[in-house]
C-alpha cells in the first residue's frame, strides 16, 4: 500500500489525517451500540479461548453458518481485527473505535491515490477531503461493525490500483499485478461481501479508460466481425484475455462464496424488508424508488437515521403514486450521465463512467433488484458508492471553478460543504455514544418505524427503567400492531413489573399473530426465528403456577412441533421437566438439544445438572467437563463441578476442585458462595490458616452467610481458639436463632471454657424448645446438671436421653458414671440430693463443701477422675460432631446452591431468549 500511495505527497496525507481527527475525535466517548452489542459483546469468537478455526465457520455474529438464523454475512478477517482488539483491549470500546477512525484515514488517503488517476491533483484532494467529512459515513466509522467497509474498501481500493498496472509497454499484459488484484479481491471480500464488485470496475476500467474504447467503436468493431469484414484485433483479444482471467476469478469466489452459506440464502421476514415479500408491481416499485433515496442521502445528508426498516419508507403500490417521478428522474440523470460517459472520448467522460462505476457496481448486492437483503436502506453500505459520488462533485467543482465568473462562487460552495458536512459529522458521532441517544436521534426523523420504539424500549429496559420502556414497547404495537416482537417486549416488561396477568394478555396476543402452519410448507421460510420464542417466554411465565405446569409443557411442544430443530425449547424444557420431578425426560430433552449443537457449553451443563439429579455424580463430572472444555471460564460449571469433587472425597481432585473455584472468583469476585467452599477445601486439608481467611472473605461479602459463619466458629474450635468461636456463634444465632448445631456449640465453648454454666443451660433448654428429640442437645443439658453438682437431675436426664437413642453406647457409660457416682456417696448425702432435682446453686456448693471436709483424698481423687472422665468423653462426642459437621454441612450447602444454581440457570436462558427478541 505504501509504494501504491507514492504519488500523494506527505503534506497531502497529513491534511487529511487531520480532517479525519477532526471530525471523529469525539467517536471515541462512544460505546458498543445497535449491531455492536451482537457483532462484539456477545460474540464468542472474540474470546482467545475460542478456537481461530470457529472464525472461518461462523458468520460475522458469530453464528454457525449452517444454523438457519445465521445472516450467512461471511466476514472472517474483520472479526479477526475484532479479536484482536479484544486480545489487548478486551470489552474497552477506545481502542475499536481509534482502529475505526484508523482504517477511515487509510482509505481516504488510498483513495486519493484513486483520484489523482481521474482528476488533477486539486480536484482530487477535494474529492478525498469531501469523502473525509460526508456525515453518511458516520455509521461506517462511528458504528464498530462498520469496519467491515472500512477493510473491504482499503483491499477493495488497492485492488484496483493493482490493476491499473497490468498494461505493460506496447499494450502487453503484466500478470504480476493481475494475481495481486485476484488475492486482493478474495481478501476484500473476506471482510465484507461487496469487495467482490472491483472486478466489475476492473473490467469497466480495461475495456473504456486502459484501452480507450468508447461505446460506438465497440459497437462498430462488433458489427464488422459479425458481417465478416474483419477480424477481432490483437490489442482487443489481450483486452479479452484480461477480462476472462478475471471474470473466471470472480466465478470461482462466487462458487467458493456459495458454498460457505451452503446455497442458502438468510431467512428474513417482512418486517426487516416489507418490500421483499410484496406483490408486484409494489416490490419493484419500491425497491426501485430506493434507489433516489439513497442518492439524496449522498446529496443531501440532513436527516440520517440508523434503521429504516419496517415502515420508515411507506411501499409504493400504484404506478400513480407522485414518488414514480422521483424514481423516473433518477434513472433520467443515470442513463444520460451513462450515456455521456461510454460514447464521447476524452478525460471527461472517463472521469464520469469511473465515478458511476463506483456508485453503482458496489451498490448492487446491496440494491435488492437481484436477491432481497434485511434491511430497506443502510447508511453504511454507501460508503463505497459515495467513493463516486465525491469524484463526480470534484469533478463538477473543477469545471465551474475553471470559469472565472463562478469561480469564487465555487470556492465559496466547496468551503461552506466541506464545513457544513463536518460540523454535521461531528454532532452524528454523539448519536452513538449510546443506544438510548442513538435510538432517539432516529425517532426524530423518523417515527413510522416500530423497531425504533423497541430500540428505545430495550434502552431504557438496560436501565431497569422498566416503566419508561413500557410506553415505548406499547407505542411499537400502535406503528405496528401486528409486529409479534413488540408485543413480545410488552409481555416482559409487565413481567419485570410483576404484573403477570397483562404479561400473559401480551403474550397471547403475539402468540396469536404467528403464522399458521401450512401442510406441506416449512414453517421456517415465514416467520423470523426468534418470534417462535414466545412460546417459550409464555410457557416461562405460566410455569411459575406449579398447577400450569403440564400447560408450560405443552407449549414447549408445540414450539418444538412447528421446528424440530428448535434448540432452546428443549433446552427449556428440559429445565421444566426437572422441576417436575422428570430427569430421565428432561435428559432426552438436553440430548436431543446437544445433537443440534454439540458446542453448546450450557447444554452440557444442564445435561450435568441432570445427572446429578439421577445421583450419578460420575457422568455428572464428565458433562460438567465436556462444559469447561468448549468454554474453560463457564462460571455455573466451574462452581458445581469443584463442589462435586469436593464432596467425592477424592483427595486427589482436591486440587483441580481448587483451581477451579479460583478461576470461579475470578469470574464472580462478589459471590461468597465460591470463596466458602475454597475455605472447605482448605479445611479438609487442614490448612486452617487459609480456610480461616476464606470463610472470613465469604462472611465481608455476606455477613448472613449462615454456613460460613458456622463453619469458622467449627474452625476457631478445633484449633483450640474456642473463645474467637463465640463473636462468630452470636453473629450466626442473630441471624438464625434456631441453628441447633451453633446452639449446641456455643453451649459446649460456654460450658468448657468460659465456665459459664449459666448461659450453656440456656443453649441447651433452647435447642429443646426448637426439638424436643434432639439427642444431642438434650445430653449436653444432662452435662450441665452433672457440672451443677445435681446428679439425681443429670441421672434423670441421662435416662430420658437413652431412651432417645438407646443403641447409644456412651449414653450408657455416662449413666453408669453419674449412678457411681451418686452411689459414692454417703447416705446422709444421698438423702440431701431432693427428689426433684432442683436444688439451688448455694445449697449444691455448700453441701458439697461439707462433703470435702469429712471425704479423704481418695474419695476427692475418684470424683475428679470420675469427673474428667465424663468431660473427656463429652468432649469426644463433640470432635464426632466436629467431624461430621463440614460433611452435613456441606451437604446443607448443596441444596441451597443446587436451587441457587437452577435460578442463575433458568435467568441465563431467559435473558439469551429476550436477546434475541
Amino acid at each position: 500500500l505504501l509504494e501504491k500511495m507514492a504519488d500523494v505527497s506527505m503534506k497531502e496525507a497529513a491534511l487529511i489525517l487531520g480532517v479525519v481527527a477532526a471530525c471523529y475525535w469525539n467517536s471515541l466517548f462512544c460505546g458498543f451500540v445497535f449491531d455492536d452489542v451482537s457483532a462484539i459483546l456477545d460474540n464468542k469468537d472474540l474470546h482467545p479461548s475460542t478456537p481461530l478455526k470457529n472464525l472461518f465457520q461462523n458468520d460475522f455474529w458469530g453464528t454457525p453458518m449452517s444454523e438457519e438464523r445465521s445472516h450467512k454475512s461471511y466476514r472472517p478477517l474483520t472479526v479477526l481485527t475484532f479479536r484482536l482488539n479484544y486480545l489487548f483491549s478486551e470489552l474497552n470500546a477506545v481502542s475499536y473505535h481509534f482502529l475505526n477512525v484508523v482504517f477511515h484515514a487509510v482509505v481516504c488517503i488510498v483513495f486519493l491515490k484513486v483520484c489523482k488517476l481521474f482528476l488533477d491533483s486539486k480536484s482530487g484532494i477535494v474529492a478525498s477531503l469531501l469523502f473525509a467529512v460526508h456525515p453518511i459515513h458516520t455509521e461506517a466509522v462511528t458504528g464498530v461493525v462498520g469496519r467491515a467497509e472500512l477493510l473491504s474498501s482499503i483491499f477493495f481500493l488497492a485492488a484496483f490500483l493493482s490493476y491499473t498496472k497490468s498494461k505493460g509497454p506496447d499494450n502487453t499484459i503484466v500478470w504480476t499485478p493481475i494475481a495481486v488484484t485476484v488475492f486482493l479481491v478474495a481478501v476484500a471480500t473476506l471482510c465484507k461481501e461487496q469487495g467482490i464488485t472491483v472486478v466489475g470496475i476492473c473490467c469497466v476500467y480495461e475495456v473504456f479508460i486502459a484501452q480507450g474504447y468508447t461505446l460506438p467503436v465497440l459497437l462498430d468493431t462488433a458489427v464488422q466481425i459479425l458481417r465478416g469484414k474483419g477480424s477481432i484485433p490483437f490489442s482487443m483479444l489481450q483486452t479479452l484475455l484480461k477480462l476472462i482471467v478475471l471474470m473466471f476469478s470472480t466465478l470461482l469466489l462466487v462458487v467458493v462464496r456459495v458454498q460457505v452459506i451452503q446455497s442458502q440464502l438468510p431467512v428474513f421476514t417482512r418486517f426487516d424488508n416489507p418490500a421483499a415479500v410484496s406483490p408486484s408491481p409494489a416490490r419493484q416499485l419500491t425497491f426501485n424508488y430506493l434507489l433516489p433515496v439513497n442518492a439524496w442521502l449522498l446529496l443531501n445528508p440532513s436527516e440520517l437515521c440508523c434503521d429504516w426498516t419496517m415502515g420508515t419508507i411507506p411501499l409504493v403500490e400504484s404506478l400513480l403514486d407522485v414518488r414514480n417521478v422521483a424514481t423516473l428522474t433518477f434513472f433520467f440523470l443515470l442513463g444520460s450521465l451513462i450515456v455521456f460517459s461510454v460514447r464521447y472520448p476524452g478525460d471527461s467522460s472517463k472521469t464520469v463512467l469511473m465515478g458511476l462505476c463506483l456508485i453503482v457496481l458496489p451498490f448492487i448486492p446491496a440494491s435488492n433488484l437481484f436477491f432481497p437483503v434485511g434491511f430497506v436502506v443502510a447508511e453504511r453500505v454507501l460508503y463505497v458508492p459515495s467513493m463516486g459520488f465525491c469524484i463526480l462533485v470534484a469533478h463538477g467543482w473543477k469545471k465551474l471553478s475553471n470559469k472565472s465568473v463562478l469561480k469564487k462562487v465555487s470556492w465559496v460552495c466547496l468551503v461552506l460543504v466541506l464545513f457544513t458536512h463536518a460540523l454535521k459529522t461531528l454532532h452524528r458521532n454523539w448519536d452513538w455514544e449510546s443506544e438510548y441517544t442513538l435510538f432517539m436521534s432516529a425517532l426524530k426523523v423518523n417515527k413510522n418505524n416500530a423497531k425504533l420504539w423497541n430500540n428505545v424500549g430495550h434502552a431504557l429496559e438496560n436501565e431497569k427503567n422498566f416503566e419508561r420502556a413500557l410506553q415505548f414497547f406499547i407505542q411499537a404495537t400502535q406503528v405496528q400492531p401486528d409486529d409479534i416482537g413488540a408485543h413480545m417486549n410488552v409481555g416482559r416488561t409487565y413481567k419485570n413489573l410483576n404484573k403477570t396477568k397483562e404479561a400473559e394478555e401480551s403474550y397471547m396476543i403475539a402468540k396469536s399473530l404467528m403464522p399458521q402452519i401450512i401442510p406441506g410448507k416449512k414453517y421456517a421460510a415465514r416467520v423470523a426465528p426468534n418470534h417462535l420464542n414466545v412460546y417459550i417466554n409464555l410457557a416461562n411465565l405460566i410455569r411459575a403456577n406449579e398447577s400450569r405446569l403440564e400447560e408450560a409443557d405443552q407449549l414447549y411442544r408445540q414450539a418444538i412441533s412447528m421446528r424440530p430443530d428448535f434448540k432452546q425449547a428443549y433446552i427449556s424444557r428440559g429445565e421444566l421437566l426437572l422441576k417436575m420431578n422428570k430427569p430421565l425426560k428432561a435428559k432426552e430433552a438436553y440430548l436431543r438439544a446437544l445433537e443440534l449443537d454439540r458446542t453448546n457449553a450450557d447444554l452440557w451443563y444442564n445435561l450435568a445438572i441432570v445427572y446429578i439429579e439421577l445421583k450419578d455424580p460420575t457422568e455428572a463430572l464428565k458433562n460438567f467437563n465436556r462444559a469447561l472444555e468448549l468454554n474453560p471460564m463457564h462460571k455455573l460449571a466451574l462452581f458445581n463441578s469443584a463442589l462435586l469433587m469436593q464432596e467425592s472425597g477424592d483427595t486427589r481432585l482436591r486440587p483441580e476442585a481448587k483451581q477451579r473455584l479460583l478461576n470461579y472468583v475470578k469470574e464472580e469476585p462478589q459471590d461468597a458462595n465460591g470463596y466458602f467452599n475454597l475455605g472447605m477445601l482448605a479445611m479438609d486439608d487442614k490448612k486452617d490458616t487459609e480456610a480461616e481467611a476464606w470463610m472470613k472473605k465469604a462472611i465481608r461479602l455476606q455477613p448472613n452467610f449462615r454456613s460460613a459463619l458456622f463453619n469458622l466458629a467449627l474452625l476457631y474450635s478445633q484449633t483450640a481458639k474456642e473463645l474467637m468461636a463465640l463473636p462468630i456463634l452470636e453473629d450466626l444465632l442473630k441471624y438464625y436463632p434456631d441453628h441447633t448445631k451453633g446452639l449446641i456449640l456455643k453451649g459446649d465453648i460456654l460450658m468448657n471454657q468460659k465456665k459459664d454454666i449459666s448461659g450453656a443451660r440456656k443453649c441447651f433448654e433452647k435447642i429443646l424448645e426448637l426439638d424436643p428429640n434432639n439427642v444431642q442437645g438434650k445430653h449436653n443439658l444432662c452435662v450441665v446438671y452433672f457440672e451443677e453438682r445435681d446428679l439425681k437431675k443429670a441421672e434423670k436426664c441421662l435416662v430420658e436421653t437413652l431412651a432417645l437413642a438407646p443403641h447409644e453406647e456412651y449414653i450408657q457409660r455416662h449413666l453408669n458414671i453419674v449412678r457411681s457416682k451418686i452411689a459414692s456417696l454417703s447416705p446422709a448425702e444421698q438423702s440431701s440430693l431432693p427428689a426433684d432435682g432442683v436444688v439451688a446453686v448455694e445449697e449444691k456448693k455448700k453441701s458439697f463443701e461439707n462433703s470435702k471436709e469429712v471425704k479423704n483424698e481418695k474419695k476427692t481423687t475418684e470424683a475428679a477422675i470420675n469427673k474428667g472422665q465424663f468431660k473427656n468423653k463429652k468432649r469426644t462426642e463433640k470432635n464426632n460432631m466436629d467431624k461430621e459437621t463440614p460433611k452435613k454441612s456441606t451437604e446443607e450447602i448443596k441444596d441451597i446452591e443446587k436451587k441457587r444454581v437452577a435460578a442463575l440457570k433458568r435467568l441465563e436462558e431467559i435473558e439469551r431468549i429476550l436477546n434475541g427478541e
